[in-house]
């Protein structure tokens, strides 16, 4: 019955999904041609020619929604990641779409039609599935539309594992027990789990009980016993999903990707790949270009208040680490006298440091001393947004007192960052630093660079830890 259900929601989605991808290209024409928002130059073009794409529009969309798997049973997973695997699967498919019409040489088709058509199809996509994903979770929530799961463990991963499914109960999953690996642990309840029996008679339970997912939750150590418990299960027809007990493991982003139908596991990535490390690298030009344009008679002067107001040069150079551990020279406009560390060698600057020059002070405090880094920035060797980043002389006791310091080096130092504006600043909490560091690397995104740029604005330069 359930696999009746989820082949009647999967055939209404796909209808409902055609209906409004078509609907999306009549209407792109009607804004295009007969609102008048925009002049129509060359004629307007008979609406029978956009009709010829009508079937190759639902051939080609319905191999790629398909391809994407869109159509999948999705009780676990987020709004969010389906309106992205849309996006993807109707840019690919619009792509295709246009790759087509070189075949139909005797035809105009305006390229704001094709613009329309991707924009309104991802909106009213997204919306219908968000709306359809809603109707389900709230069918779910009322007991109706419900999966029975058994886990296989009764440790804390299986503990776990049901608190979460019991906090969401949108997505249509009810445990119904546990088996135990331990014969001696059957009928214990310590944990507040309802332990249905030993795991090798675990095929008996299935088909008493009408299971239809089996989730393998064991510890570590147990892992072992996943191919004896897949030869207990036998030939039912029951999902089976495995969840791994090395959570605690993952740092920066783990999770399961697949190559080649080989799952493999991350334990630790980088945010910073594919496309979005071409996105970030275009913004950090687009914007310190613009900036070093824009604060060029800034930077002229400060540069001189530097030469007339002390001996030594108008910049200091100063290795830092970034990223991967490399070190480069970082620029700043010099604040402090020309021997400043002869006498005490690497420290932190001081409230009322004495080293200051007399316009020292005043750069340190409105940060415009890190005008300078906006070519470390343009070359590269930083990014607008990131971790800030430190001396490697500093980074030898840090790494030694702080568990994980070093993982804030998988992405680019930048001027300004997460910990930055929410004030771990200077001569502060260095804990609290690479706490605010990890999380900007773990949740980065173009959205999140941008949420810093403007609380970096928005709170000024001026900073009470800047000495």
């Amino acid at each position: 019955m359930l696999k009746k259900h989820s082949q009647l929601f999967e055939n209404l989605l796909f209808i409902t999904d055609i209906v409004l991808i078509l609907f999306s290209w009549f209407f792109s024409y009607y804004l295009r041609f007969s609102t008048g928002l925009i002049p129509v130059y060359l004629g307007v073009p008979p609406f029978s020619t956009y009709l010829l794409l009508v079937l190759p529009i639902v051939i080609i969309w319905a191999f790629a929604f398909k391809g994407f798997g869109l159509y999948r049973p999705k009780r676990i997973g987020t709004r969010l990641s389906e309106v992205y695997e849309i996006t993807k699967a109707s840019v690919v498919s619009v792509i295709v779409l246009i790759a087509l019409t070189f075949f139909f040489r005797q035809y105009q088709f305006s390229r704001l039609v094709f613009l329309f058509f991707t924009v309104i199809n991802i909106l009213l996509l997204s919306f219908e599935r968000v709306v359809f994903r809603e109707a389900l979770r709230f069918i779910r929530r009322k007991g109706y539309n419900l999966r029975f799961a058994l886990i296989v463990g009764d440790g804390e991963t299986a503990l776990n594992l049901t608190h979460k499914l019991e906090r969401h109960p949108e997505v249509g999953i009810k445990v119904e027990g546990v088996v135990a690996t331990d014969q001696a642990r059957v009928g214990k309840n310590s944990r507040g789990l309802r332990v249905m029996g030993y795991y090798r008679e675990i095929k008996e339970i299935i088909v008493r009980e009408k299971i239809d997912i089996v989730f393998v939750a064991l510890p570590w150590e147990e892992h072992s016993r996943i191919v004896e418990i897949l030869k207990y299960i036998g030939d039912e027809a029951v999902d089976i999903k495995v969840i791994p007990d090395v959570y605690e493991f993952m740092t920066l982003r783990g999770g399961i990707e697949e190559f080649d139908g080989l799952p493999i596991m991350n334990l630790q990535n980088t945010p910073l790949y594919g496309w979005n490390l071409v996105l970030k690298r275009a913004t950090d030009i687009a914007f310190s270009g613009f900036f070093i344009t824009a604060l060029s008679p800034l930077m002229l002067l400060i540069a001189l208040l530097v030469k007339l107001t002390s001996p030594g040069p108008v910049f200091y150079r100063q290795e830092r680490m970034g990223i991967g551990g490399d070190t480069f020279e970082m620029l700043k406009f010099r604040s402090m006298r020309a021997d400043a560390e002869k006498a005490t060698g690497p420290m932190w600057a001081e409230k009322g440091d004495p080293r200051r020059t007399p316009i020292g002070a005043f750069l340190r405090k409105t940060s415009l001393d890190e005008l300078p880094q906006l070519f470390n920035v343009f070359m590269g060797e930083m990014s607008i947004v990131g971790p800030r980043p430190e001396r490697p002389v500093f980074i030898r006791e840090f790494r030694k007192n702080i568990p994980g310091y070093m993982l804030r080096h998988r992405m680019k130092a930048g001027i300004t960052g997460w910990a930055q504006v929410n004030g771990w600043r200077g001569n502060t909490d260095i804990k609290k630093r690479i706490e605010h560091d990890l999380y900007y690397i773990e949740n980065w995104s173009f959205l999140f660079d941008i949420k810093i740029l403007w609380l970096t604005l928005w709170k000024g330069l001026v900073n009470r830890n800047a000495y």
